[in-house]
C-alpha cells in the first residue's frame, strides 16, 4: 500500500489580489502542493518562512525601488534572501518576484528600455538549452509578458536560462533551488480582467499598444491560453521535481 505524501507547503507572497498563483492553483493538489497566500499590499505580515517547504513571490505593479511608497518591500527582500541563502528553501519568483530575487541577491533592476506587453517569444540561452527547469517545453515559446522594469544585471553566480529579443533575462537560477521568470506562467481565464483593475496597468498597456492593441493582446492571450496553461503545468512539474523532489501525479 502506498502511503499518501503530506502536501508540501508553499508560502506565497502576493503584492495585490490579482497577482496570484492563478492556473497553478488548479495543479496544486495533483502535485501534492498546498499554497498559503499572503497579500503584502493588503497589510499581511510575513510569517517565519522556515515553517514552509518553499517560497513563491508573485508579480505586482510596484517597482523594487519604490520602498518609500511600499516600505514592506524592504522586509520582503530580507525574507527572500533569508529563504534562499540561509535556509536554501525552494523558491520561485514571477515578474516582480523575479526582480526582487535579483535585488535580494545582489543583482540590479532598472526601468526596461523596451517594455513588454505581449506574448513574448522566450528562447533558451546556451545554459538553458538542456536545463531541467525547461524540460518538456517546446522552446522557443510564447509566454505572457507584461513588465516595465527588468533585471539588467543578474546576481553574482546566477545563471540566465532564457531571454526574449528585448529582455535578456527571462528565466534565471540563483543557487541550487531558486528559480525565477520575468514572464507570467500563472495566467488563467480571470487574470487579464484582474490586471486591468490594477491602478496604472491599463494606462501602461494603452501607452505601449494603443486601445486597439490592448484588445488584440487580450485576444492573443485568450487564443493561446490552452497551450500556455499546458506549458505552465510542465514548468510546475519541473520546478517541483528539481526543488521539492518527485511526487506521484493525481
Amino acid at each position: 500500500m502506498t502511503v499518501p505524501m503530506s502536501p508540501r507547503r508553499i508560502l506565497v507572497f502576493k503584492h495585490m489580489s490579482a497577482q496570484n498563483p492563478g492556473i497553478f492553483r488548479d495543479f496544486a493538489d495533483d502535485l501534492c502542493v498546498e499554497f498559503t497566500e499572503i497579500d503584502l499590499y493588503a497589510g499581511d505580515q510575513i510569517p517565519p518562512v522556515d515553517g514552509f517547504d518553499g517560497l513563491w513571490v508573485m508579480g505586482g505593479s510596484m517597482n523594487v525601488w519604490e520602498t518609500d511608497q511600499y516600505p514592506w518591500l524592504v522586509e520582503e527582500r530580507k525574507a527572500i534572501r533569508h529563504a534562499v541563502v540561509d535556509l536554501e528553501l525552494p523558491f520561485l519568483g514571477v515578474c516582480l518576484g523575479h526582480q526582487l530575487l535579483s535585488e535580494a541577491m545582489g543583482g540590479v533592476v532598472e526601468p526596461a528600455q523596451h517594455q513588454e506587453v505581449v506574448l513574448a517569444t522566450v528562447t533558451p540561452t546556451a545554459a538553458g538549452i538542456d536545463h531541467p527547469i525547461l524540460r518538456g517545453l517546446d522552446m522557443p515559446m510564447r509566454w505572457v509578458s507584461v513588465h516595465s522594469a527588468e533585471v539588467v544585471r543578474a546576481p553574482p553566480g546566477a545563471v540566465v536560462l532564457a531571454s526574449s529579443d528585448v529582455c535578456s533575462n527571462h528565466v534565471m537560477q540563483v543557487g541550487p533551488l531558486a528559480y525565477s521568470c520575468q514572464f507570467h506562467p500563472e495566467v488563467c481565464g480571470t487574470t487579464l480582467s484582474g490586471w486591468m483593475d490594477i491602478p496604472g496597468v491599463p494606462a501602461m498597456a494603452e501607452q505601449q499598444l494603443g486601445a486597439e492593441g490592448v484588445e488584440a493582446f487580450a485576444r492573443d492571450v485568450t487564443s493561446n491560453m490552452a497551450a500556455h496553461n499546458e506549458a505552465a503545468l510542465q514548468l510546475f512539474i519541473n520546478w517541483c521535481e528539481l526543488t521539492l523532489g518527485p511526487s506521484e501525479l493525481g
